[in-house]
Parts: C-alpha cells; structure tokens; sequence
C-alpha cells in the first residue's frame, strides 16, 4: 500500500520548529565571547577569514585576496599545494582563522607560513599539545600558524599576532590518489564547503555544540567577486592524455611535451562557488593494472610501500541479470533547492525507468522527516512505477537533513538470509555533520545489502559520499549538473546490473606486506581497486595475486613486485588509508575509541600528517604583538555553492535575516598569485585595501545577534 504524503502539511509541520542547519548553529553561538580559550565555541567560515579579540571588540576585518592551487600529476598520484593570501587592513592586532574543503583522501603533511619577512615551518603534534603550544604563543604576541583536522575532508587554519597592514600567505600541501573508471581518470579539487545540518538529536553536549560550530559559516547574499581561485594543473600521467576536459569550469590546455599537459582556468581566476574536476583518457588502450614503490631507508631500518591498482574489464558479458531488490533515497532537504533537486529527481526517474517487472523496489525520501513511498518493497508493475513517478516530481527542497532515519528504514532488509541482489541508491549533496552516525549504521546493519551513493551539486560532501559507498561495499558518483544526468546515471546502472569482480582476495606470495583496505569490496565495470601495502621486501622479490570469480568462475590476476614504478608519495598514502581502516573498525565497533585514537594519533606522527589526533603547528620565537594590545575578531561571509538556493535553504523569512555582505565591484577586483614565475610579486601586486562596506557588515552580523538572542 503507499503512503499518504502532504507536502503542504509537511511545510506546516516544519515553521514549527526550528531549522537547525549548520549555519542556524553559528547563529545560537554568536552571542559567545570572542576569547579564544580552549574550549571556546569557535564559529568557522569556509574559505572566510575569522578574526579573533580577546575583549571581544569588532573592528575592520581582514580580507582574504584569493586562493592559487598548484597540482603536480604523475602517474596515479596528484600533489597539491593550496596558496592562500590574507591581508590586515585594520590598525588593529589580528588572529585570522578559516575552514576549507580538501579532497577527503588528501593526505596534508606540510604548512608554510609567511607574515611580512617571516618563513616558518609547521611540525607535526599531537592535536592537544600542538593546541597548548599555540594558545602560548598566541598569548605572548608571538606569531603563530596552526592547521587541525575538523572532518577527514575539512580543514582549520589560524595564524596569531598579525599587524596592522601585513599580508599573510598560508601554504599547505597534500597528496591524494588520482581516480579511475571506465578507462577515464579524474581529479577534483574541493573548492567551497557547503553548510552542513547539525540534527538536533546530535546537539547533547556542550563539546557537540562546539563540534558543529567549528563546521558552521556565514554566507553571503551575493557570490560576486567572493573567494576567487586561479588554478593550474601539470599533468604528466605516464602516457600521451587525451580528452583533457573539465565539465564545470573552462579550461586552457597547452602542450608541456609528448605525454604532458598544462592546464589553466580560461579565465585566470573564479569564484569557489564550486568544486573543480579534470578528467583525461588514454590515448592508447586503457589500462588494466599499474604497479608503484617507494622505499624508505635508514642505517638502520629499511621499509617498503607499494600501491596497486587492478582495473576490471570496462565492459561485462552481456547477459540477463538477476532480479534484484532496488531502494532509491532521495535527500529533499533545503540545500538540495535549486538545480540539485532538478538533477536528483531526473537521476530518480531515469532509474525507474529502467526497473523490469520481475524487480521489487521502493523509494524514500527525507529532509527533517522521511517517508517511504511504500511499507515494503513492491513488484515494479507499471503502476507501481507510474506511482513513484508521480511521487518523485511532486517532491520539493524544504527542511533538514535527517538522512540516518531513511538509511535504517533502506537498510531495513525483510529478508536478510535471501541470497537475492539488493542495492539502496542514495542522491543527496550529504552535507551534514554527523557523519560517524552513518557509517555505524552501515557497518552494523548492511548485511547482504550494497549500498550507492550518487553526490548531487557543485559542492557534495565527498568525504561522506565515498566512506559510506565503501562501507556498504558499493560505488560512488556525483553529477554535477543536469546535463550529467542521463551519462552518469545510465553508466552506474549498467555497471551495477552485476559485479565484474566479486568474492575476491588478495595474498603475497614471497614477501610480507601489512595491505590495505583489509575488506575488499566487489569491484564493477571499469572501476578499479586501489591496494596500498607496506613490508619489507628484500630485492623487491616476490608477487601480489589478487584472486575472485569472474562471469561465475575462477579468476586471478598477479603482478611482479620487482616491476613497480618508482613513487615518492605511497607511503603518506598507505598511512592515510591506514587511518580510514581505523576510523572504520571504530564504526564497527571493533576497537574502542580510544585505543583509535591513539592508532591513529601514532600514525599522524610518524607519518607527518594532519589527523584527528595531531596537527601541524609553526611558531615564531620571536614576540611581535606589542604587551597589552588585543587582538580583534571578525568573520566574512562563505560563498554559496553553485546551484544552491538561499530561499529553500533557508526559508524565505530566514533567508532574508542573512548576513548580507555581497562585494561592491572594486572590492572583487584582485590580482591572484600564479604558480609561473614572480608568484610573490603578483601577491603583492594583487592586494586591494577594504575601503567600504565594513559597516554594513558589522550591522548586519549585530542584527543577527540581536535576532538570535530573541529567538
């Protein structure tokens, strides 16, 4: 039977109680002291400067001028360094602070700070006592840089003591793995954090309200001008690229030699409204495996890291699939509104479209409520298809994302002994904060259910997208826009009729590598498993077999470890991943919180890397801030992702009581750093003073404060 659904009843029900997006958390914490102690609430703005006073004072803020991202590729690797420019234009003392989006594979190991003349160099800490070491300095007016792990995909930097007219460049760097499907490799670069709901049930602790706060943003009623980028990628795959396109920005490609390309923005700069993705092909045949190594090496110690990767035939014998169980979720939440929710309900109706009569499906959707189309699973007749036709167009963005509700009711498997296929499809952005939730859920009731996550919009929470993709031991796929609809959609379900790959193992025979992921999913159509281990491998002997049943027989492939390429970033990788493995057995419940805290802390140290445990933090010895002088606090607003809709995040009401910051043209106009020659020249060149438009600002953050407190 299918359930009644009124959305006009469903609006009613939510203007009675409150819309606790992301950024509705930073509103009930605004009125918090501007001190910077330990446990203080400490609102973020992604990719937006946050400027600290010790007596709480508002003054000018700082502007940030711009971001410039330089990737190196090669092979199946990328290295990133992330430049970003501030510039003080107050007479006052300032400690900047800002939250932004990196790939949730990314491993950052580096931070560069440089305020005025200074360099200083980051080292790696324990996120406690790298936390002590900077509130000291930051209290004895030393300058200061700090970089901490928020979410494995969202970062937090502050620098202390910065003086009136100095310009501060923060540089982080990080490495990830490139992707592969279909034969088609991609990079994407996240470029805007999206606000992310906090479900109320999540807010119980004064730490929980701090958590959220350090997710939150303000955001501006205009994204013209705001937080531009220039980006420019050198892309040297190992063979001649072909195809070399990005589907959301516009592109310049130059030759840099046979097999290496050099690309650029066509415009030389955008805003981070949306995330950045390049894609490339082969111009020969596509591979099916690729074989790197790296050695470490001390007088005493020697170790090796490999990274496989085998891909699986893009193409599975055509045969009759098996009748399958489909669950479609569709997140109908306010940050969907605008050409999100076109996309993910034209995604919707292309898959049932392609439903036969001897499937059983059902569809749920969600935003601060969840209903299934029907009580269980139903026969795909075409009226029950016609059916959730009708109820897929009939839905709209409004409310929050309360997604942990519709997993349990997808997961929900009435017959968890059958040996039948069944898969649950999410589309939704998953922009929300409490990721752990989720994966718990999977890791504990998945059973034979495959879970598969299909990203919607400019800017979705990848992070979250790929972990729960992997946990449900499914795949990911994000469309961007709704001309991706009928490619994307069309692939994922021709590829997901059945596994190419499936049952499968992994052994080494002639050596001893510590290998990674240890739970290897069934692998489709073109989509490749990455396997990163680490061992001592005397003379490189030995060989990694990876075995399963292919078309239902018998079928291995091996590789010689003696043939892998040379890398300089497996390592990093392997500690990277390692550390996802951790955070997964916590999910699972199979090692207590604290014992992974303190595996993954180990690893952050040896390894050098950012984690949940450690941090990066850089100090001048040096006292700058005269004795007595406060430092002062402000934030600027986070530019909306691309396709998202103020009114149905927000309400109409609500979207109205918004900070309304958008920059005057001769604000937007600035020259941002190029990663070709005379980079600090160019910074220089490029800072513009915040002349106007601090007052208006300011009134509109103290009449929110002001609403607020009433509320």
């Amino acid at each position: 039977m299918s359930t009644s659904f009124s959305r006009s009843a469903h609006r009613r029900a939510l203007a009675r109680r409150p819309f606790l997006a992301a950024a509705a958390v930073a509103l009930t914490l605004g009125s918090a002291p501007a001190t910077r102690a330990q446990d203080a609430p400490d609102p973020a703005a992604g990719g937006a400067l946050i400027l600290t006073s010790a007596d709480g004072t508002v003054t000018a803020p700082a502007m940030r001028l711009g971001s410039d991202m330089n990737v190196e590729v090669t092979g199946t690797v990328m290295r990133v360094k992330v430049t970003q420019a501030f510039r003080n234009t107050s007479k006052q003392w300032m400690e900047a602070s800002y939250l932004f989006p990196l790939p949730e594979d990314g491993a950052v190991d580096t931070l560069k700070m440089v305020v005025g003349q200074r360099v200083i160099v980051g080292t790696i800490q324990r996120k406690q006592a790298a936390r002590e070491l900077y509130e000291e300095a930051r209290a004895k007016g030393q300058k200061a840089g700090l970089v901490e792990a928020e979410r494995p995909n969202l970062f937090r930097s502050q620098v202390a003591n910065v003086a009136p007219g100095e310009t501060v460049l923060i540089a982080i760097e990080f490495q990830a793995p490139v992707r592969q499907v279909n034969g088609e490799f991609a990079l994407r670069l996240p470029l805007v954090a999206g606000p992310r709901y906090v479900p109320p049930h999540s807010l119980s602790s004064p730490a929980a309200l701090r958590d959220a706060a350090r997710v939150t943003a303000p955001l501006a009623t205009s994204n013209a001008g705001l937080n531009p980028v220039s980006i420019t990628v050198h892309l040297a795959p190992g063979f001649v690229p072909a195809n070399v396109i990005s589907p959301y920005h516009r592109i310049n490609v130059a030759e840099d030699g046979p097999s290496a390309r050099t690309v650029t923005l066509a415009a030389g700069a955008e805003t981070a409204d949306r995330d950045f993705e390049l894609r490339w092909r082969s111009a020969s045949a596509d591979p099916t495996l690729a074989l790197f190594h790296q050695r470490l090496a001390d007088t005493d110690h020697q170790e090796d890291y490999y990274m496989a990767t085998i891909t699986p035939q893009v193409h599975v014998k055509a045969a009759e699939a098996p009748a399958r169980e489909m669950v479609f979720v569709i997140d109908n939440s306010g940050s969907m509104g605008g050409g999100s929710m076109d996309a993910a309900k034209a995604s919707l109706l292309h898959a049932l479209s392609t439903l036969r009569p001897q499937d059983r499906f059902n569809v749920i959707r969600f935003d601060d409520t969840m209903t299934p189309l029907f009580e269980t699973s139903m026969p795909a007749s075409a009226e029950q298809v016609a059916l959730a036709r009708s109820f897929t167009q009939g839905l709209e963005a409004d409310g929050g994302t309360e997604m942990l509700l519709a997993l349990k009711a997808a997961l929900a498997d009435p017959d968890p002994g059958a040996k039948g296929v069944r898969q649950v499809i999410f589309l939704t952005d998953g922009d929300l904060s409490n990721e752990r939730e989720m994966m718990a859920e999977i890791a504990a009731h998945a059973g034979r259910t495959r879970v598969f996550m299909v990203g919607i919009g400019s800017a979705p929470n990848t992070y979250l997208m790929h972990r729960m993709a992997e946990a449900g031991r499914g795949t990911y796929t994000h469309i961007g826009a709704n001309q991706d609809v009928l490619a994307r959609m069309t692939s994922l379900l021709d590829r997901i009729k059945a596994p190419a790959l499936h049952d499968l193992s992994v052994r080494v025979e002639g050596a001893t590598l510590d290998l990674t992921p240890t739970r290897l999913p069934d692998l489709y159509a073109g989509e490749p498993l990455v396997l990163l281990g680490k061992g001592t491998v005397a003379g490189a002997q030995g060989r990694l077999i990876l075995s399963g049943t292919l078309e239902g027989k018998p079928w291995h492939q091996s590789v010689e470890l003696a043939g892998a390429t040379d890398s300089p970033a497996i390592a990093r990788l392997w500690a990277n991943r390692r550390i996802a493995d951790v955070e997964a057995a916590r999910w699972a419940n199979e090692i207590d919180g604290n014992d992974a805290d303190e595996a993954i802390a180990r690893l952050g140290l040896t390894y050098g890397l950012v984690t949940s445990q450690t941090s990066l933090v850089a100090i001048d010895k040096t006292p700058a801030r005269p004795a007595g002088t406060p430092l002062t606090q402000q934030d600027l607003p986070l530019a909306l992702p691309k396709g998202w809709s103020m009114e149905a995040l927000f309400g109409q009401d609500r979207a109205q009581d918004r900070p309304a910051a958008p920059l005057r043209e001769d604000e937007a106009r600035l020259d941002l750093p190029q990663t070709a020659t005379g980079y600090l020249g160019r910074i220089a060149q490029g800072l513009s003073l915040l002349a106007g438009g601090l007052a208006s600002l300011w009134l509109t953050r103290r009449r929110r404060t002001v609403k607020g407190s009433r509320a």
